[in-house]
């Protein structure tokens, strides 16, 4: 997008970051937001030594329009402000946005703020927004890969790893396309200015964020329905079955596209990456890709990482990365997607942080449908009334355990199934990242050895 069509948004703005975060995502916005001359307080309650990439990264610059204030986030620091930038993941009650909201200050998330502006200025823009307790990262992917396979511009933003919103306006331009992952968090972002997606894509509804939800599944709910709520005329929503049937329940559903899920040849294995394939070929339908385009880009997707990703053999040792699985659901299909694959029942490592939910059909699955589990330890772990013959505290120590038990030909899984706070993680991506070391490693080991 050509400067001086956002630019006016933030030039002169003063305007008020809450986190700067470790995933680089407020960093960049906050970056975004200097480079584009607006008067930022970047204000984070984690310490200096905690946000330390962070913050030597957005001290490299002397930026004369930044007060970075950490350690606490000061009621003054969210009054006369142009705006507010918050991060996900807040109670809406949280104090600084109320009292922001109190002043009159709008508060804004970084997702929902880039659709507005593009809504605005580039109305050629067809943005695709994918949201679902399960499944959103892999279709959102899938989207993507399938989009680009064919020559189309396709920027991908929202929940995405180390990818920054607000900079994507930047390289945004007539007639592209843009594909964001959303979670609820995000999606009230959506709501408070009214807007959705005009392709929006809702892969399933299961119970998730429960603590965050004070155990209310309507509330939870009503904040993912903003992927389609505030659709116009000529706005596309595509659902799974399970997901119609949750919209059906509340109100909605009628005008729907639910499509047929069936097997295809596909680098994705399990019944819920066929539901997330059917999905991402009917965007593409919807958006105007023949089936024979569509299906090229199946064929050269390479699965995501900590999705259900395969990782290779390691002494006949079959190995797959499930990091993302995060809820008792989650684990469940990934032990029936590789046990179908592969015709055994898998070794699987889980366990994690309690987030509340229902877990009595994993401990059956786990005792019946598993060769053996190592579990890491963690509040969730504790709640697991199977007989816990194998739990350690390091992530390490469950996968060199595991590859001790298994035998060539044997399937062994990591899908903790729970959260991933703990002392050893700062978040779930630093688990997926150790996991990922610990395999490499032994790997290069082996390969030592031959």
């Amino acid at each position: 997008m050509k400067k001086e069509l956002y630019e006016s948004y933030f030039k002169g703005k003063k305007v008020t970051v809450l986190s700067l975060g470790l995933l680089g995502r407020g960093l960049g916005d906050t970056e975004f937001l200097l480079e584009n001359g607006a008067d930022v307080i970047c204000t984070d309650t984690r310490s200096e030594e905690v946000l330390k990439d962070s913050v030597r990264e957005i001290t490299k610059n002397a930026w004369p329009n930044l007060l970075l204030i950490l350690g606490e986030n000061r009621l003054e620091d969210f009054e006369k402000r142009d705006f507010i930038l918050t991060c996900t993941g807040l109670p809406r009650d949280y104090a600084p946005l109320v009292h922001a909201l109190e002043k009159n200050i709008p508060v804004y998330m970084s997702a929902a703020l880039v659709v507005k502006i593009l809504y605005e200025k580039i109305r050629s823009v067809k943005v695709i927004g994918i949201t679902g307790t399960r499944g959103k990262s892999t279709t959102t992917y899938l989207i993507h890969h399938m989009l680009t396979s064919v020559g189309r511009k396709a920027h991908l933003g929202g929940n995405v790893r180390g990818v920054a919103n607000l900079p994507l306006l930047k390289d945004i331009e007539e007639g592209d396309y843009l594909v964001l992952e959303l979670d609820s968090w995000q999606l009230q972002g959506f709501k408070d200015l009214g807007i959705s997606p005009h392709v929006a894509v809702f892969t399933s509804f299961l119970d998730d964020h429960l603590n965050y939800y004070k155990g209310d599944r309507d509330v939870y709910f009503n904040d993912k329905a903003g992927i389609f709520i505030n659709q116009k005329k000529g706005d596309v929503t595509i659902v799974s079955p399970q997901a119609h049937s949750e919209l059906l329940k509340r109100g909605y559903g009628d005008d729907v596209i639910v499509p047929v899920v069936s097997a295809r040849e596909s680098p994705l294995i399990g019944a819920h990456n066929e539901v997330n394939v059917s999905l991402a070929l009917e965007v593409m339908k919807v958006l105007g890709v023949s089936s024979e385009e569509a299906y090229k880009g199946l064929e050269s997707f390479s699965v995501p990482e900590g999705r259900l990703q395969s990782l290779g053999e390691i002494n006949g040792i079959y190995i797959y990365n499930d990091n993302n699985a995060t809820t008792p659901d989650a684990v469940i299909a990934g032990i029936h997607g590789v046990a179908k694959a592969h015709g055994v029942k898998p070794i699987v490592i889980c366990g994690g942080s309690d987030k509340g939910l229902d877990i009595r059909e994993l401990e059956r699955v786990l005792k019946e449908e598993t060769k053996e589990v190592i579990y890491l330890s963690g509040t969730g772990t504790e709640k697991i009334s199977l007989e816990r013959r194998y739990e350690y505290e390091k992530l390490e120590d469950c996968f060199k355990k595991a590859v001790t038990l298994a035998l060539p030909d044997d399937i062994l899984l990591f899908a903790p199934g729970f959260a991933s706070f703990s002392p050893y993680f700062k978040n779930e991506y630093e688990r997926n990242d150790e996991f990922m070391r610990v395999v490499r490693e032994l790997k290069e080991e082996e390969k030592k050895a031959v």
